[in-house]
């Protein structure tokens, strides 16, 4: 059933205001998938703050047209059943919200995305942003990284007293 311009025009207007307030979006090919499949995606969405959209890709690529940014974004890769993720907090949660859930449901590809610059980003380079580590991972890395030098002197210290402490033992066991 078609829905009325009406309808049309506020699905518009959202999708242009995600489009304006996202850092990064990614489009999958959902053909194939059931409903509770979906309903499980958009609840490990929601856990992630990545908002799911499923609608025409022609809304899509007038909401990109009514947006500044994103007026001269290439749509040749949005064709066929799209969902797409919007993220306005992380530039790869809505890559590797679909990645991951594409691991489990072979009938989810990725397509395409865009970024905040307005770029559109092709499969290979949105399959590559899935890939990175989170913002907490990297986070964890950098504090590893930054702690590795004061960790390695606290290791050769505690061996010198170690050490010491052998050596004491041993010459009180000969004595």
């Amino acid at each position: 059933m078609a829905i009325s311009r009406d309808k049309k025009l506020a699905l518009v207007a959202e999708l242009t205001e995600l489009f304006s307030t996202a850092k990064a979006t990614a489009a999958a090919a959902y053909t194939g998938l059931s409903v509770a499949d979906m309903q499980e995606l958009r609840a490990r969405a929601r856990e992630s703050e990545v908002v799911i959209k499923v609608v025409k890709n022609r809304l899509v690529r007038v909401a990109l047209g009514a947006n500044d940014t994103y007026k001269d974004a290439n749509t040749d890769l949005l064709s066929g059943q799209l969902i797409y993720a919007f993220s306005d907090n992380d530039e790869v949660a809505p890559a590797q919200i679909l990645a991951q859930f594409a691991k489990k449901n072979p009938n989810l590809t990725l397509v395409a995305g865009f970024d905040a610059s307005g770029a559109s980003l092709d499969t290979a380079t949105v399959t590559a942003l899935a890939a990175l580590p989170t913002k907490d991972q990297l986070r964890g890395m950098l504090v590893s990284t930054i702690a590795a030098p004061l960790t390695g002197f606290l290791g050769v210290a505690n061996g010198a007293q170690r050490g010491f402490a052998q050596v004491l033992s041993q010459r009180a066991e000969q004595l």
